[in-house]
């Protein structure tokens, strides 16, 4: 009895020493210090991201707003890093902490509200936005021909299970790095409004264009969507919904 007693108290006490480890659930944090007008504490009203934090807290994460500058120490324990419509650059030392972190491993979301505050980030990660919004990339959402439904996906576990997702004025993305690959593009007929005049010119070419990218870079990984506005409170519908869950898995697969 005595040993038995001894066996079932070590046992316990392995469990006690195991179980806090396992407990710790993976940081994500929302930067919140460039600007970001929508975030996950309701600010932005329906346009604020709250509920896509949710997907995220569901998923298992400890989710926090970053509202410091990107630092190694601000980005320590973080297992993953979401930037949404940035309105300020980030800074060399900043665009090298990213880098270190994506280096060691980390995981990044980045999406466009507008191209020139994220572009030295997106040089960075291979990835060239364009110069103007896309138009009538494919059925079109309320009669905007900026919005429209995405349709062409590649294979891959951010696209799984999905037939769509809706764009809500996005720019395109162009793969300008090995590793990078497209995941999403608009129909045949889109085209850039290069000029800004919301007229399709000559030298406006109705072609397929990409939405969503992925990549790599060193043992990290990062998706670029070319829209902030997939995943506010007002468009998280089933389906941006059912891709925002994607991402929080995606996000988790590369933690196991």
């Amino acid at each position: 009895m005595r040993n038995s007693l001894k066996f079932f108290s070590a046992i316990l006490l392995i469990i006690s020493m195991i179980t806090p480890a396992y407990a710790v659930k993976p940081l994500l944090l929302f930067d919140e210090a460039h600007g970001q007008r929508f975030t996950i504490d309701g600010g932005g009203g329906d346009l604020g991201l709250s509920a896509f934090a949710d997907v995220f807290v569901d998923a298992g994460f400890e989710v926090r707003a970053l509202k410091s500058k990107i630092t190694p120490e601000t980005l320590k324990g973080a297992k993953a890093l979401v930037t949404s419509g940035a309105f300020s650059p980030y800074s060399p030392d900043e665009l090298e902490a990213i880098s270190g972190f994506l280096n060691d491993g980390g995981s990044l979301a980045l999406m466009l509200h507008i191209s020139p505050t994220v572009r030295s980030l997106m040089d960075m990660l291979g990835v060239v936005p364009s110069n103007g919004v896309l138009k009538d990339g494919g059925e079109i959402i309320g009669g905007k021909d900026i919005d429209f439904k995405i349709t062409n996906l590649e294979p891959h576990p951010l696209t799984q299970g999905l037939d769509y997702f809706s764009l809500y004025g996005g720019w395109a993305l162009l793969p300008n790095a090995d590793g990078v690959v497209p995941l999403a593009a608009t129909g045949d007929n889109a085209w850039i409004d290069l000029n800004r005049n919301t007229l399709r010119d000559s030298d406006e070419v109705k072609m397929r264009l990409n939405v969503a990218v992925a990549g790599t870079r060193g043992r990290g990984r990062f998706v670029v969507f070319g829209d902030d506005a997939i995943f506010q409170n007002r468009f998280l519908d089933a389906n941006n919904k059912k891709l925002a869950h994607n991402l929080a898995n995606w996000f988790l697969a590369e933690l196991l």
